[in-house]
């Protein structure tokens, strides 16, 4: 990956509706090359997809909680059986796997409180091999969906 890839990813991270005429015109190469780097950051895998960024609160999403997850047991078939799991919980945006204690770190969101709770009570708490769930409110988004630094 030169420069001019390094560019391109930046435009297009900045905003992925850029057509290819507008793309190769803020970086400063011709059409046919630009599409040619485009497709070729596609196909390895650079570019994993393009997509539209949502307003949770518009949607009436107003209430996101960190929830961290300890398991009983480490074993694989656990940490299998759990993260397939999650898949199944579109409120669970965000889920990443910790190095120690806790095991994951959850990012859920819901209308409301009463819809957390019964997120919490009904579906987290199922979840198999959970020994405890520890959960805080996210009070205020300082930095979100940040660019990468390219």
């Amino acid at each position: 990956m030169d420069k001019i890839d390094c560019k391109i990813l930046a435009e297009l991270q900045s905003d992925g509706r850029l057509s290819v005429t507008e793309l190769a015109e803020r970086i400063g190469l011709s059409v046919s090359p630009c599409h040619r780097r485009v497709r070729a950051l596609e196909q390895s895998g650079a570019i994993k997809g393009y997509r539209a960024h949502l307003d949770p609160a518009n949607l009436g999403l107003n209430f996101s909680a960190l929830v961290f997850v300890t398991l009983r047991d480490g074993d694989h078939h656990a940490v299998q059986t759990f993260e397939a799991s999650l898949l199944a919980i579109p409120q669970v945006i965000q889920a990443q796997r910790l190095f120690g204690d806790p095991d994951y770190l959850l990012h859920v969101m819901t209308r409301d409180l009463p819809a957390f709770q019964q997120l919490y009570d009904e579906r987290l708490s199922s979840l198999p091999s959970v020994q405890r769930l520890t959960s805080t409110l996210v009070m205020k988004n300082v930095i979100q969906d940040r660019l990468l630094p390219l």
